[in-house]
């Protein structure tokens, strides 16, 4: 009825982990109302009693006082006779005006009961309507997008690209739009140059000017085919390569949308079914699925070959999100993953949860190749309804060391399609800017918004690559799901059309990086990579605070997913009573009550520096992990599990 993980909305706006004050709100049920007028009418039945009891009881008092005053006693006795008598009446007297407003309450309370019912009666029939019109809609959107699918011409399927028309074949053909349609406004002009092909043998005189590097960096068509740059017998640790599929668990949304009434989205608790058995760390972490493009990229002399390289280093990283709808894990606070593969990948990675409000994780890598990376990213999201858009914050550092290249980039906008009905689909948007400090060389890249409208490819990218003098020497192009690919420019002149764009006449394109296939059976386990398979893997020696070692996370990915939602809340109350204390400790030693959590929490690995390069403060590695495990020494690690 509604798309399944519609709770990825958490991803990002839920706070799933629990560092809040508020206690999670008690799970109830549609019975509960019922209950309290069951309550209220048996308690309503003991007062009617009572009323009876009463009349009955002072009925039977008035007449033995009565019987007593026709009997001859002496005078002092009939005095007091006669004081009892009168207290009688005023008892009387109140207890009828007692028994009186007893009635009145009880009949306005069995009016006002059976309102109630009706009331609740109503709502009910109101709640079994809305459920049959959302699954009636839901059944709509799906007939259409595939009566849509099946019409020539028109493939709407976000997931397939584009032909070079549209389904609507013209503007005019364009009926009248439901205010409610969700589209971006078409792209057919998307590019900011137009790209012309050409094999000319003065062109090619041309390239052979250019003082090309000696380095031969470009790669064969078919040299990404994953085998060559992992050898089967290099790695001397088997990993896995298959994971429990994924069960088949059914989950009541209404009963996550009853927790939401009145209660702000971030402390909502979600449950697992809306995960995947990953940390945000080790999403982090996948970013490096594709190293071997700046292992490569070390050996380049030019610096805008190694920029291309780098370009589709950054693209890459979206490669694992097409499938990958589910939302990770939210880290605790000083949760940390380590990967630790010199032997087979030639690096080692540690990421660590720095923040909480906002989420925060800091990243750093150094390779044996002589490249060093590193980052901090915040997530910030904005929910518009029917979709939701996932802002990255943060820029990414990339560092060569024989050259002291410095690159630095940051995230482009994801966005989550279809979040209430429909199929769920995620794109990215928008431009990144590549920039290298040293030699001032650039790359333009334009994530293309997919639109129904557009006659571009879905998915699409292009790019530029221009020196420290803003000439261009290449164009870059392709998708970010499956492959970019390069060209070298040999002339550019200004658009004859007067559309302010740049015309390229480049050499036939070559392939610069090719998304590896997924593992067989990947749909029944939730669309991981190679990679991402072995990323839970448990391994010796870590950190007692390695995503590695997470219960909930761990009983998720055996399927014991009752077992995980339980696991969960434990870890979440944990974590806010740990926070608690911080807090406390903070004010106490600071003399303040509105101390902030980043003022009262310390990174055990990363520390804030002030970025030159951006001017930005930023988390950064301050090292003593890899020395630390090493000696076997986590004693300076938190409980956080």
């Amino acid at each position: 009825m509604f798309s399944p993980l519609w709770g990825f909305i958490l991803s990002f706006l839920w706070d799933d982990s629990g560092d809040d004050d508020e206690e999670p709100a008690a799970p109830g049920d549609k019975s509960e109302l019922h209950h309290t007028l069951k309550n209220l009418s048996l308690k309503l039945n003991d007062l009617s009693t009572c009323n009876d009891l009463i009349a009955k009881h002072g009925a039977a008092l008035q007449r033995s006082l009565n019987e007593l005053d026709s009997l001859k006693i002496p005078s002092e006795s009939g005095e007091k006779l006669k004081a009892v008598n009168e207290r009688a009446t005023l008892f009387r007297i109140t207890s009828n005006a007692m028994i009186n407003a007893c009635k009145d309450f009880l009949e306005l309370a069995e009016i006002h009961s059976r309102r109630w019912q009706k009331a609740l009666n109503y709502e009910q029939e109101q709640r079994a309507h809305l459920e049959e019109t959302i699954e009636q809609l839901a059944k709509q959107h799906n007939s259409l997008e595939r009566a849509v699918c099946n019409t020539p011409g028109g493939p709407v399927d976000p997931s397939k690209s584009l032909s070079e028309g549209s389904f609507l074949t013209s503007k005019g053909e364009n009926s009248e739009e439901d205010e409610d349609t969700e589209y971006f406004d078409a792209m057919e002009d998307s590019a900011s140059f137009i790209t012309v092909i050409t094999e000319s043998k003065e062109d090619r005189k041309a390239e052979g000017g250019t003082g090309s590097t000696s380095v031969d960096w470009t790669p064969a068509d078919n040299v990404l085919d994953g085998a060559s740059f992992v050898p089967k017998d290099s790695c001397k640790v088997k990993r896995r390569a298959r994971i429990p599929d994924k069960p088949n668990y059914s989950l009541n949304l209404w009963s996550i949308m009853k927790n939401c009434i009145g209660r702000e989205l971030s402390r909502i608790p979600m449950p697992v079914n809306f995960n995947e058995p990953l940390s945000m760390l080790q999403r982090l972490t996948e970013d490096l699925e594709y190293h071997h493009l700046l292992d490569k990229a070390v050996h380049c002399t030019s610096s805008v070959e190694q920029m291309c390289l780098v370009a589709a280093f950054s693209v890459s990283s979206y490669s694992t999100t097409v499938h990958r709808i589910a939302k990770p894990f939210n880290p605790m606070l000083g949760e940390t993953f380590e990967l630790d593969r010199l032997e087979d990948m030639g690096l080692r990675s540690l990421c660590e949860q720095v923040s909480h409000h906002p989420p925060s994780a800091a990243h750093h890598v150094f390779s044996k190749h002589g490249w060093s990376l590193w980052q901090e990213i915040t997530i910030a999201s904005k929910f518009r309804g029917k979709y939701i858009s996932i802002m990255p914050l943060g820029a990414i550092h990339l560092e060569f060391q024989a050259s002291g290249n410095h690159y630095v980039w940051r995230k482009s906008t994801s966005t989550v399609h279809n979040i209430i009905v429909g199929k769920l689909w995620i794109d990215q948007s928008g431009d990144i800017e590549i920039v290298n400090h040293k030699t001032k060389d650039r790359c333009q890249l334009k994530f293309v918004p997919y639109s129904y409208f557009s006659k571009e490819a879905a998915r699409k990218v292009t790019g530029v690559v221009s020196d420290g003098n803003g000439k261009a020497h290449y164009v870059l192009s392709g998708s970010w799901d499956e492959q970019m690919e390069y060209s070298k420019i040999v002339h550019s002149s200004p658009s004859s059309d007067g559309k302010q764009k740049t015309v390229y006449q480049t050499l036939p394109a070559k392939l610069l990086w090719r998304k590896y296939p997924l593992p067989e059976n990947a749909e029944n386990m939730y669309y991981f990579s190679e990679l991402a398979l072995t990323l839970n893997e448990q391994e010796d020696g870590v950190a007692p605070t390695d995503s590695r070692l997470r219960p909930d996370q761990r009983l998720m990915e055996k399927g014991r997913w009752d077992e995980a939602n339980t696991e969960k809340q434990r870890l979440e109350e944990k974590q806010r009573l740990s926070r608690r204390r911080r807090l406390e400790t903070c004010a106490a030693s600071c003399g303040g009550e509105d101390e902030k959590e980043s003022d009262c929490y310390t990174p055990l690995w990363f520390e804030k520096r002030l970025d030159p390069l951006t001017g930005e403060m930023a988390c950064m590695y301050k090292g003593g992990y890899w020395e630390a495990k090493e000696k076997k020494d986590w004693h300076m690690c938190p409980n956080i599990f």
